[in-house]
């Protein structure tokens, strides 16, 4: 492992935990040149999962992208990233127990629609306003009236 720091090739662990759900290994190092600390995750690395856009083209899943729209969509909300990143967790152990290598983005839309309606009404319309790509505010009503019931 390189330090960011000061590029050194040599470090120490220092610390390691395996996250709650036992799918990563967090490990505190220190690099024995410049004695800074930083943190590395382990990951079991996986067959690449594709996913399926509407118009059938494919790209690689990145978790970062799924994250990132979650986020925007809790934007100035009171929503912990921890909450955000067991979400992001949950839809990803959800697609791994598929033992597919393709899933749509349509299925992926649903998955993080269903986890915000949980977890905060405003980010839930928030994404479902992009997911659904209303047109107009009688789709936006719409869509209300089924998250109300």
């Amino acid at each position: 492992m390189r330090c960011p720091y000061c590029g050194n090739r040599k470090d120490g662990v220092i610390d390691s935990r395996m996250s709650k759900n036992g799918s990563s290994v967090r490990r505190r190092r220190e690099c024995l040149k410049c004695k800074r600390r930083f943190t590395t995750y382990e990951y079991v690395e996986r067959l690449p999962l594709m996913v399926v856009k509407k118009d059938s083209r494919r790209e690689p899943f990145v978790r970062d992208k799924l994250m990132h729209g979650i986020v925007v969509a809790c934007e100035k909300r009171p929503v912990s990233i921890k909450r955000i990143e067991k979400l992001v967790d949950d839809i990803e152990r959800h697609l791994g127990k598929h033992n597919t290598r393709e899933v749509s983005s349509k299925e992926i839309g649903e998955l993080v629609m269903k986890g915000l309606h949980s977890l905060d009404e405003i980010a839930y319309v928030r994404f479902a306003s992009v997911y659904r790509q209303f047109r107009d505010v009688g789709q936006f009503i719409k869509e209300m009236k089924k998250f109300l019931k």
